[in-house]
């Protein structure tokens, strides 16, 4: 019988983790020791931790006290509490109103973890000013190698770190060094507050072994090895490495590893973000266009070929131009292709005569917002790229006319198909409109019609007997289309297929705004295909399908 059947008796005959036998131990212990041999080599790893992260960065985004009880909340749910929040009772994964409930001034922050990063990209920041190499792990917690030479010691690199991190406004940080990632991750959790936790070499197997299987951040392997009836880091090391990998594959033998102590990774340096902004300032500063033009051509000849270097294209940049009394002028262009150096500076010029400078000039930055591969952009084996001159054409019409004087079509959320039609100026990013990604309920189905008419034209459709079809107030269809006549100067067509209703209630609240429409799709024996909807009994065209 191999141990993982062992184990299972052990599960099935109801014993809890304190029914294990003597032998049971005895023999986590000896994996345990074991596996100090194996891993003699394991490197000395540094992890600092910052508990409640989330806390800590929305605190300082929405200008609260540490001291006020705070909770970020994930889909109703406390994702982590700040320390005067858990002593009324608050917890990690309670649902917000049972919080509320038990703290009634209970702040709650909705979970964002971009802000998350940008709060921790200081921390990373300053922990590189004394060490070479940083390795983010996620916000909140990171990995760093054990500067103890230079510092005269791990406990005084320790020390010092946790000083800097006091001094950058990050009161509650733990630190906990061990061979190898998984352990000293583990031994951060153990100090108090502006302390450390050292596990002595070789012996991250024997400090591991005593810890919760919970540790496991795997929820689906952690919940069997409870049904197994192994409860502790060290029982499941004491498991056969074949036994191991037959049972729970490679996942399972990783974790089994760490288990064992025998984590050789290292911590490795996070790459430095590339520095794509390209500034030029003047010196005295411009007050006319022109020259303010003509000075951007080589700054955005630079900001063009540092994107080439790395293999990168701009399709949307921002243009800052800075007065020298504090005025700031931005506005972020895109590109229907990439931008080339004439791109820029001509945006320059329109953004410069669109919205001229009520100040002297002294700086303006190209600031990319928007990177993609130069392999995506290049020209086509056989001319598949979009066309040069009809750009150039284009944004030497917007040159004379202005920029918003040239637009083009785009699509936005909607339901019907004159709400998702809009136009935005040539070459500028879409920002402000609804998005596409929304259910929008009662919306027709793709592909979406090719001619939409500025205004519905009136339409019937006929059922059997010629009475007119009608949807009733539920969106039932009253009757089957047999007969339409999509246009008021056109002929009665047979109907070959159709399809729908997609009824639509909206604005059921506002008396003065309230509409209660069906759409339909609707082929005629002579191939055309059409949108129509049925407003009140009256029957429209919306759009043709060409």
């Amino acid at each position: 019988m191999s141990v993982l059947d062992t184990a299972a008796g052990l599960s099935d005959s109801g014993l809890s983790d304190s029914g294990l036998s003597d032998s049971g131990a005895a023999r986590a212990t000896t994996g345990a020791d074991k596996s100090v041999l194996q891993a003699a080599t394991a490197p000395r790893v540094m992890v600092v931790w910052c508990p409640d992260w989330p806390v800590v960065a929305a605190v300082a985004a929405e200008e609260l006290s540490i001291d006020d009880p705070v909770a970020v909340v994930a889909a109703n749910e406390v994702l982590a509490c700040s320390a005067r929040a858990r002593l009324d009772g608050v917890r990690r994964g309670m649902r917000r109103r049972d919080a509320v409930a038990r703290c009634p001034e209970l702040v709650c922050v909705e979970a964002n973890e971009a802000r998350d990063l940008r709060a921790f990209e200081l921390v990373l920041s300053g922990l590189e000013q004394l060490v070479a190499t940083v390795t983010p792990i996620r916000a909140g917690i990171c990995a760093v190698p054990v500067p103890s030479r230079f510092y005269g010691g791990e406990p005084q690199a320790a020390a010092v770190i946790a000083e800097m991190l006091v001094e950058y406004g990050v009161w509650d940080c733990r630190v906990g060094i061990a061979d190898g990632l998984f352990a000293a991750e583990q031994a951060a959790r153990r100090p108090d507050a502006q302390s450390w936790f050292l596990v002595s070499p070789n012996g991250s197997a024997r400090f591991l072994a005593d810890l919760e299987i919970g540790a496991l951040e795997d929820a689906e392997l952690v919940s069997l090895l409870r049904r197994l009836g192994i409860r502790r880091l060290g029982e499941f090391a004491a498991l056969s490495s074949r036994d191991v990998s037959t049972r729970f594959g490679r996942p399972g033998t990783w974790l089994h590893r760490l288990c064992r102590g025998e984590d050789f990774r290292v911590a490795a340096g996070r790459r430095p973000p590339i520095e794509l902004t390209q500034r030029v300032a003047f010196e005295p500063p411009l007050e006319t266009v022109e020259p303010i033009v003509f000075s951007t051509r080589q700054t955005a000849d630079r900001f063009v070929a540092e994107l080439a270097r790395h293999g990168l294209v701009a399709t949307s940049v921002t243009i800052e131009v800075h007065g020298d009394r504090g005025w700031r002028g931005v506005r972020t262009w895109g590109h229907p292709r990439w931008f080339g150096s004439a791109d820029l500076v001509d945006r320059v010029y329109w953004q410069l005569q669109a919205d001229p400078a009520p100040e002297p000039v002294g700086e303006v930055r190209l600031v990319p917002e928007a990177v993609e591969s130069l392999g995506d952009h290049g020209d086509g084996l056989w001319g598949s790229a979009t066309d040069d001159q009809v750009e150039r054409g284009v944004a030497r019409l917007q040159g004379m006319l202005g920029p918003e004087a040239v637009i083009a079509p785009t699509v936005q959320g909607g339901r019907g198909a004159v709400q998702r039609q809009t136009a935005v100026p040539w070459g500028e990013r879409a920002d402000g409109l609804r998005p596409r990604s929304l259910p929008w309920p009662g919306s027709i189905p793709p592909p979406a019609p090719t001619r939409v008419f500025p205004r519905p034209r009136p339409a019937v459709v006929l059922g059997h007997d010629d009475r007119p079809v009608a949807v009733s107030d539920r969106g039932l269809v009253v009757g089957e289309p047999t007969r339409f006549r999509p246009d008021p100067t056109g002929t009665l067509l047979g109907v070959q297929a159709w399809a729908g209703p997609w009824p639509i209630d909206e604005l059921w609240w506002d008396p003065d705004g309230a509409r209660q429409v069906a759409r339909f799709q609707l082929v005629g024996v002579d191939g055309s295909a059409w949108l129509l909807l049925v407003e009140q009994g009256q029957w429209w065209t919306e759009a043709r399908y060409d």
